[in-house]
């Protein structure tokens, strides 16, 4: 069984011990025998991992994954290395707890990847946007992190990632496409935050995730909503199904940037009785804004900024009843 890292307060003692291991070793140089060499390095080995995972006291963070996230939150939004945690750690499964941090336990930890996917699907339907949200919040370009880098994007834990992941493993077991994953993982999670983590893990790390969420937005009219779609209160990759429900056919396939410049001009709010996200309550039937073609797609309208008009949920619904009778 591998030696587990032995932390303790004194980091001082352990550097100390360290530096005999070391200072010893250097009789071990001018002999032949390299196995002699490999065996006497072990202790060193052990020694060292254990300064690193002391450099946080036992007080503050007990296991690894403690270590781990008690670093993390020292630094949140900054681009940290997977080798500075792996020296906090003190395992060589860091990657794995990582993971369990963002996926299991609901930290909002990207890694490099997740970031690459996210802005390669806004650079391809030229959402400059996204790209912007992402440098400003972290002070770099997100193609400038590297795959073995992580961002604690929030400094809270999602207390609710825990019962979804159960439901997580369930759906990623499902011999579907990917596309019929994400959208069953979010409809079984309606209202709640659902990290881009959360829908990497369930599509197995396929990238084709960020593009499949984007066309459920924009093509097959679910209401997935993300900072640059008009959420601004979501932090950056953070998506939410706002209803079980799908837009009118002829309300949907409205690009991002057409989406959010209407919300703005119309103040992120109903343009015919003015409610607003702020409002939102438990016995209002009013839960979300959607956008509405004043002359309908069917008809010709186009997804134009002229064109279209933001409404709650209530009022969309009584236009179209209305539509429907004549």
């Amino acid at each position: 069984m591998a030696r587990r890292s032995r932390p303790n307060d004194e980091p001082e003692s352990i550097r100390a011990a360290l530096v005999d291991l070391l200072t010893n070793f250097a009789a071990e140089l001018k002999r032949s025998n390299l196995r002699a060499k490999v065996i006497a390095l072990v202790p060193a080995f052990h020694k060292l991992r254990d300064l690193g995972c002391s450099l946080i006291p036992k007080a503050e963070a007990a296991s690894a994954r403690d270590r781990i996230i008690a670093y993390f939150r020292r630094y949140p939004r900054r681009v940290i290395d997977g080798d500075e945690l792996m020296v906090v750690s003190g395992i060589a499964e860091w990657a794995r707890r990582v993971r369990e941090l963002r996926v299991q336990f609901g930290w909002l930890i990207y890694s490099g990847v997740t970031f690459h996917d996210i802005a390669e699907d806004a650079e391809a339907v030229e959402n400059a946007q996204e790209m912007v949200s992402i440098e400003a919040a972290l002070g770099v370009h997100p193609y400038k992190i590297k795959p073995d880098q992580y961002v604690l994007m929030r400094d809270e834990e999602d207390r609710r990632a825990a019962f979804r992941w159960n439901v997580l493993n369930e759906v990623r077991r499902k011999k579907v496409s990917v596309t019929e994953k994400i959208i069953e993982y979010f409809r079984r999670n309606v209202g709640e935050e659902i990290t881009g983590e959360e829908l990497k893990y369930l599509a197995k790390d396929k990238k084709e995730w960020a593009r499949r969420v984007r066309e459920l937005r924009t093509e097959h009219g679910w209401p997935i909503v993300t900072k640059n779609s008009g959420r601004e209160d979501l932090a950056v990759g953070v998506y939410v199904l706002e209803e079980d429900r799908q837009a009118y056919e002829h309300d949907r396939a409205i690009p991002d940037p057409v989406r959010v410049a209407v919300l703005q001009r119309d103040g992120f709010k109903c343009v015919e009785c003015g409610w607003n996200r702020s409002m939102l309550s438990r016995d209002d039937p009013r839960k979300m804004l959607e956008l509405h073609h004043r002359q309908h797609h069917k008809d010709r309208g186009e997804n134009t900024v002229d064109n279209l008009v933001t409404l709650c949920n209530v009022h969309h619904d009584k236009i179209h009843r209305r539509s429907s009778l004549h």
